[in-house]
């Protein structure tokens, strides 16, 4: 079985990145990748941004992974927002040739968290039901929507790594989508904001996943088909994020 929450000590780790306002880290992350139509994206990207592509080529994501020791730097943590499961839906986008992370939704079994996350960083925050346990050496990870303000959203998963950590190198297609420090969002106006974080490289693995429920992109018009094209794990990685910034027109 994993760490439980009650069991992670709140603390910086040596390799904890300087600056930033909030201090997170990030465990058991998969990133399972598929290849999509730019103009299957495009409709749902806001004005201001444009996506950015890989030789031609959209790229969509799905995330899950543990968020822990979370905590506003030099403030102790609010009890029950340190630890708890979450599930990204991302693309990559540019505003004015900066390259950035752009979330469809972010699952959080948090409620307190998601309200946070929504009025502070504007990002689509859902509140919904998730487990994540690790069993013989898999990572088995379900989450439910439970937030009915937002189309139903189910995963159902399970996944490991596979060979030796590495870090990815620049002209890659794991380098591009990983090594990524602007997130960008919207307000409920449509005014746009990013905000930057601070990480080391990746620490990553090859992976495999076995995937049984998958209706996370549904509420955007459209299944994915397949298995992943690309697949890494990483173990863990501390991450400090900015505080989130409006973007001049």
């Amino acid at each position: 079985m994993g760490i439980g929450c009650d069991m992670v000590p709140v603390r910086g780790g040596a390799d904890s990145p300087p600056g930033g306002w909030m201090r997170m880290r990030w465990e058991q992350l998969l990133f399972a990748h598929w290849p999509v139509p730019a103009e299957v994206l495009h409709r749902w990207i806001p004005p201001g941004l444009e996506l950015d592509l890989l030789d031609g080529q959209a790229w969509l994501g799905i995330v899950p992974f543990w968020m822990k020791r979370v905590r506003i730097r030099g403030v102790p943590p609010v009890p029950g927002t340190a630890c708890f499961p979450e599930l990204n839906v991302r693309t990559y986008v540019r505003h004015r040739g900066q390259s950035g992370v752009w979330f469809f939704s972010l699952d959080a079994a948090n409620p307190l968290a998601v309200v946070l996350a929504r009025s502070l960083y504007h990002l689509a925050y859902r509140h919904a039901r998730m487990t994540s346990q690790e069993e013989g050496g898999w990572v088995h990870f379900t989450s439910s929507r439970t937030d009915r303000s937002f189309p139903a959203a189910d995963f159902v998963a399970r996944y490991r790594p596979e060979g030796p950590v590495f870090q990815s190198k620049p002209g890659t297609a794991i380098h591009w989508l990983t090594e990524r420090y602007i997130l960008f969002s919207a307000d409920n106006g449509g005014g746009l904001h990013h905000g930057r974080i601070a990480h080391a490289p990746w620490p990553l693995q090859a992976a495999t996943v076995d995937v049984s429920v998958n209706t996370l992109t549904r509420g955007l018009g459209f299944e994915l088909e397949g298995a992943p094209a690309l697949l890494h794990y990483s173990e863990s990685l501390d991450v400090a994020a900015g505080l989130i910034q409006r973007l001049s027109a």
